[in-house]
Protein backbone atom coordinates (compact mmCIF):
# COMPACT_ATOMS: atom_id res chain seq x y z
CA UNK A 1 0.00 0.00 0.00
CA UNK A 2 3.00 2.80 1.44
CA UNK A 3 4.93 1.42 -1.76
CA UNK A 4 1.93 1.96 -4.57
CA UNK A 5 1.65 5.43 -3.29
CA UNK A 6 5.65 6.15 -3.38
CA UNK A 7 5.21 4.79 -7.06
CA UNK A 8 2.43 6.75 -7.94
CA UNK A 9 4.64 10.14 -6.17
CA UNK A 10 7.70 9.25 -8.63
CA UNK A 11 5.30 8.54 -11.90
CA UNK A 12 3.71 12.26 -10.83
CA UNK A 13 7.03 13.61 -10.56
CA UNK A 14 8.78 12.50 -13.49
CA UNK A 15 5.88 12.80 -15.58
CA UNK A 16 4.63 16.21 -14.44
CA UNK A 17 5.36 19.37 -16.35
CA UNK A 18 4.86 21.81 -13.76
CA UNK A 19 6.21 21.58 -10.35
CA UNK A 20 5.12 23.34 -7.47
CA UNK A 21 6.80 22.97 -4.01
CA UNK A 22 5.37 24.29 -0.64
CA UNK A 23 7.73 23.63 1.84
CA UNK A 24 6.85 24.30 5.63
CA UNK A 25 8.84 24.17 8.66
CA UNK A 26 9.17 20.18 8.72
CA UNK A 27 11.75 20.14 5.56
CA UNK A 28 14.42 22.07 7.45
CA UNK A 29 13.89 20.32 10.73
CA UNK A 30 14.52 16.93 8.46
CA UNK A 31 17.34 18.95 7.28
CA UNK A 32 19.02 18.99 10.43
CA UNK A 33 17.96 22.46 11.78
CA UNK A 34 16.58 20.97 15.28
CA UNK A 35 16.22 23.40 17.81
CA UNK A 36 16.99 21.31 21.04
CA UNK A 37 18.83 18.43 22.17
CA UNK A 38 22.21 17.71 21.00
CA UNK A 39 22.30 20.59 18.50
CA UNK A 40 21.81 22.96 21.25
CA UNK A 41 23.68 21.49 23.54
CA UNK A 42 26.53 22.97 20.80
CA UNK A 43 25.80 26.14 20.01
CA UNK A 44 23.64 27.74 23.29
CA UNK A 45 24.78 25.82 26.87
CA UNK A 46 26.31 28.56 27.93
CA UNK A 47 23.27 30.80 27.32
CA UNK A 48 20.92 27.79 28.76
CA UNK A 49 23.13 27.07 31.99
CA UNK A 50 23.08 30.69 32.36
CA UNK A 51 19.14 31.77 31.47
CA UNK A 52 17.55 28.24 32.05
CA UNK A 53 16.08 27.57 28.69
CA UNK A 54 16.66 23.91 26.98
CA UNK A 55 15.78 25.03 23.32
CA UNK A 56 16.76 27.71 20.88
CA UNK A 57 12.74 29.15 20.47
CA UNK A 58 12.38 29.67 24.00
CA UNK A 59 16.00 31.32 23.82
CA UNK A 60 14.25 33.73 21.40
CA UNK A 61 11.40 34.70 23.37
CA UNK A 62 13.81 35.21 26.83
CA UNK A 63 13.30 38.60 27.80
CA UNK A 64 16.65 39.37 27.78
CA UNK A 65 17.63 42.63 30.68
CA UNK A 66 19.65 44.81 27.83
CA UNK A 67 20.40 44.82 24.13
CA UNK A 68 23.43 43.87 23.85
CA UNK A 69 22.46 40.23 26.13
CA UNK A 70 19.74 40.11 23.08
CA UNK A 71 21.64 40.62 20.24
CA UNK A 72 24.17 38.21 21.39
CA UNK A 73 21.53 35.58 21.34
CA UNK A 74 19.83 36.31 18.36
CA UNK A 75 22.83 36.72 16.61
CA UNK A 76 24.84 33.48 17.03
CA UNK A 77 21.15 32.21 16.35
CA UNK A 78 21.18 33.70 12.95
CA UNK A 79 24.69 32.58 12.28
CA UNK A 80 23.16 28.55 13.33
CA UNK A 81 19.99 28.55 11.65
CA UNK A 82 20.98 30.82 8.77
CA UNK A 83 24.61 31.06 7.56
CA UNK A 84 25.27 27.78 8.61
CA UNK A 85 24.79 25.06 5.66
CA UNK A 86 21.98 22.60 7.39
CA UNK A 87 23.33 18.99 8.47
CA UNK A 88 21.52 16.66 5.97
CA UNK A 89 21.56 17.13 2.26
CA UNK A 90 17.78 17.36 1.68
CA UNK A 91 17.45 20.77 0.50
CA UNK A 92 20.23 19.67 -2.72
CA UNK A 93 18.35 16.07 -3.17
CA UNK A 94 15.22 18.23 -3.81
CA UNK A 95 16.44 20.45 -5.85
CA UNK A 96 18.24 17.33 -8.00
CA UNK A 97 14.74 15.98 -8.26
CA UNK A 98 13.75 19.18 -9.89
CA UNK A 99 16.16 21.38 -11.34
CA UNK A 100 14.96 20.04 -14.77
CA UNK A 101 11.44 21.41 -14.48
CA UNK A 102 9.17 24.11 -14.69
CA UNK A 103 8.96 24.70 -11.06
CA UNK A 104 8.36 27.64 -8.45
CA UNK A 105 9.14 27.09 -4.75
CA UNK A 106 6.85 28.97 -2.17
CA UNK A 107 7.83 28.61 1.68
CA UNK A 108 7.01 29.52 5.49
CA UNK A 109 10.62 28.84 6.09
CA UNK A 110 12.78 31.71 7.00
CA UNK A 111 16.16 29.95 6.45
CA UNK A 112 17.45 30.56 3.46
CA UNK A 113 18.09 26.69 2.29
CA UNK A 114 16.47 26.81 -0.80
CA UNK A 115 18.81 29.50 -1.94
CA UNK A 116 21.90 27.83 -0.54
CA UNK A 117 21.26 24.36 -2.16
CA UNK A 118 21.16 25.86 -5.64
CA UNK A 119 17.08 26.65 -6.23
CA UNK A 120 16.85 29.81 -8.52
CA UNK A 121 16.30 32.82 -6.71
CA UNK A 122 14.03 34.01 -8.99
CA UNK A 123 11.63 30.89 -8.36
CA UNK A 124 11.54 31.50 -4.97
CA UNK A 125 8.60 32.97 -2.35
CA UNK A 126 9.60 33.46 0.89
CA UNK A 127 6.04 34.54 2.39
CA UNK A 128 7.52 35.15 6.23
CA UNK A 129 10.57 36.74 5.97
CA UNK A 130 14.38 36.16 6.13
CA UNK A 131 16.87 35.94 9.18
CA UNK A 132 19.37 37.59 6.64
CA UNK A 133 17.46 40.53 6.47
CA UNK A 134 17.01 43.70 9.13
CA UNK A 135 14.47 45.54 9.48
CA UNK A 136 13.49 49.34 11.46
CA UNK A 137 11.32 47.83 14.55
CA UNK A 138 8.56 50.96 13.83
CA UNK A 139 8.78 50.14 10.79
CA UNK A 140 9.56 53.79 9.37
CA UNK A 141 9.85 52.62 6.31
CA UNK A 142 9.47 49.74 3.94
CA UNK A 143 13.36 48.42 3.47
CA UNK A 144 15.10 45.68 4.57
CA UNK A 145 18.67 45.07 5.16
CA UNK A 146 21.18 42.65 4.45
CA UNK A 147 22.62 41.60 8.04
CA UNK A 148 26.29 39.31 7.37
CA UNK A 149 28.77 41.12 8.04
CA UNK A 150 27.31 42.58 11.13
CA UNK A 151 25.58 39.39 12.38
CA UNK A 152 29.20 37.68 12.04
CA UNK A 153 30.69 40.56 14.26
CA UNK A 154 28.70 39.94 16.76
CA UNK A 155 29.55 36.52 17.05
CA UNK A 156 32.82 37.26 16.63
CA UNK A 157 32.90 40.02 19.25
CA UNK A 158 30.84 39.09 21.93
CA UNK A 159 32.01 38.22 25.46
CA UNK A 160 29.85 36.48 28.19
CA UNK A 161 27.13 36.67 26.19
CA UNK A 162 27.22 40.29 25.85
CA UNK A 163 27.37 42.12 22.10
CA UNK A 164 29.60 45.17 22.35
CA UNK A 165 27.40 48.34 22.66
CA UNK A 166 28.01 49.93 19.25
CA UNK A 167 27.15 46.80 17.60
CA UNK A 168 23.49 47.22 18.69
CA UNK A 169 21.50 47.83 14.91
CA UNK A 170 19.68 50.75 14.55
CA UNK A 171 17.52 52.10 12.09
CA UNK A 172 19.36 54.15 9.83
CA UNK A 173 16.20 56.42 9.11
CA UNK A 174 14.96 56.73 12.31
CA UNK A 175 17.42 55.86 15.02
CA UNK A 176 14.93 53.20 16.46
CA UNK A 177 16.37 49.74 16.78
CA UNK A 178 15.92 47.22 14.50
CA UNK A 179 14.46 43.85 14.29
CA UNK A 180 14.52 40.81 12.20
CA UNK A 181 12.21 40.50 9.24
CA UNK A 182 10.02 38.51 10.53
CA UNK A 183 6.39 38.33 10.13
CA UNK A 184 5.30 38.09 13.62
CA UNK A 185 3.16 40.93 14.05
CA UNK A 186 1.66 43.80 11.48
CA UNK A 187 4.79 45.51 11.88
CA UNK A 188 6.31 42.67 9.14
CA UNK A 189 7.88 45.22 6.32
CA UNK A 190 7.01 43.36 2.78
CA UNK A 191 9.74 44.99 0.78
CA UNK A 192 10.14 45.52 -3.00
CA UNK A 193 12.11 42.27 -3.26
CA UNK A 194 8.95 40.49 -1.31
CA UNK A 195 6.46 41.89 -3.51
CA UNK A 196 8.60 41.19 -6.36
CA UNK A 197 8.40 37.53 -5.53
CA UNK A 198 5.24 37.36 -5.18
CA UNK A 199 4.29 38.95 -8.30
CA UNK A 200 6.42 36.08 -9.80
CA UNK A 201 4.65 33.50 -7.95
CA UNK A 202 1.24 34.96 -8.77
CA UNK A 203 2.22 35.16 -12.51
CA UNK A 204 3.45 31.61 -12.61
CA UNK A 205 0.50 30.07 -10.68
CA UNK A 206 -1.76 32.17 -12.88
CA UNK A 207 -0.08 31.26 -16.33
CA UNK A 208 -0.20 27.22 -15.27
CA UNK A 209 -3.09 26.54 -13.29
CA UNK A 210 -4.82 24.06 -16.37
CA UNK A 211 -1.42 22.09 -16.68
CA UNK A 212 -0.09 19.05 -15.97
CA UNK A 213 1.39 20.19 -12.99
CA UNK A 214 2.34 18.62 -9.36
CA UNK A 215 1.48 20.36 -6.18
CA UNK A 216 3.84 19.35 -3.39
CA UNK A 217 3.49 20.18 -0.24
CA UNK A 218 6.93 18.94 2.23
CA UNK A 219 6.39 19.87 5.94
CA UNK A 220 3.76 21.73 5.95
CA UNK A 221 1.85 21.81 9.52
CA UNK A 222 -1.80 23.79 10.43
CA UNK A 223 0.23 27.18 11.77
CA UNK A 224 -0.61 28.87 8.63
CA UNK A 225 -2.55 26.43 6.36
CA UNK A 226 -4.26 29.56 4.58
CA UNK A 227 -0.58 30.53 3.16
CA UNK A 228 0.48 26.84 1.52
CA UNK A 229 -2.22 23.96 2.18
CA UNK A 230 -5.08 25.54 1.52
CA UNK A 231 -4.75 27.03 -1.87
CA UNK A 232 -2.75 23.96 -2.84
CA UNK A 233 -6.27 22.21 -2.57
CA UNK A 234 -8.21 24.73 -4.42
CA UNK A 235 -5.62 24.74 -7.06
CA UNK A 236 -5.76 21.24 -7.60
CA UNK A 237 -9.64 21.07 -7.28
CA UNK A 238 -9.87 23.38 -9.95
CA UNK A 239 -7.48 21.24 -12.43
CA UNK A 240 -8.67 17.55 -13.91
CA UNK A 241 -4.98 17.74 -14.72
CA UNK A 242 -3.18 18.29 -11.11
CA UNK A 243 -1.84 15.76 -9.02
CA UNK A 244 -1.58 16.82 -4.74
CA UNK A 245 1.38 15.47 -3.02
CA UNK A 246 1.67 15.97 0.89
CA UNK A 247 4.70 14.13 2.58
CA UNK A 248 4.86 14.96 6.10
CA UNK A 249 5.38 12.84 8.72
CA UNK A 250 2.16 11.66 10.88
CA UNK A 251 0.06 15.30 9.39
CA UNK A 252 -0.30 13.54 5.88
CA UNK A 253 -4.23 14.73 4.52
CA UNK A 254 -6.00 15.87 2.09
CA UNK A 255 -10.28 16.59 1.24
CA UNK A 256 -12.46 13.96 0.29
CA UNK A 257 -12.80 16.74 -3.05
CA UNK A 258 -9.69 16.04 -4.48
CA UNK A 259 -8.70 12.35 -3.14
CA UNK A 260 -8.38 10.56 -6.54
CA UNK A 261 -6.20 13.44 -7.61
CA UNK A 262 -3.99 13.22 -4.60
CA UNK A 263 -0.98 11.34 -2.93
CA UNK A 264 -0.77 11.73 0.73
CA UNK A 265 2.57 9.81 2.60
CA UNK A 266 2.93 9.56 6.17
CA UNK A 267 7.19 9.58 5.87
CA UNK A 268 10.04 11.23 7.04
CA UNK A 269 11.08 13.54 4.41
CA UNK A 270 14.83 12.99 4.69
CA UNK A 271 14.53 9.33 4.06
CA UNK A 272 11.79 9.47 1.51
CA UNK A 273 13.16 12.85 -0.34
CA UNK A 274 16.76 10.91 -0.40
CA UNK A 275 15.25 7.83 -1.77
CA UNK A 276 13.46 8.61 -4.35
Amino acid sequence: MIQDRINRFREALFSADIVVIGAGAGLSTAAGFTYSGERFEKYFSDFGEKYGFSDMYAGGFYPYRTPEEHWAYWSRYILVNRYMDPPKPVYRELFDLVKDKDYFVITTNVDHCFQKAGFDKNRLFYTQGDYGLFQCSVPCHNQTYDNEELIRRMVAEQREMRIPTELIPRCPVCGKPMTMNLRADDKFVQDEGWDTACERYERFISKHKQDNILYLELGVGYNTPAIIKYPFWRLTAQNKRATYACINYGEAFCPEQIRKQSICLNAELSEFIGGI
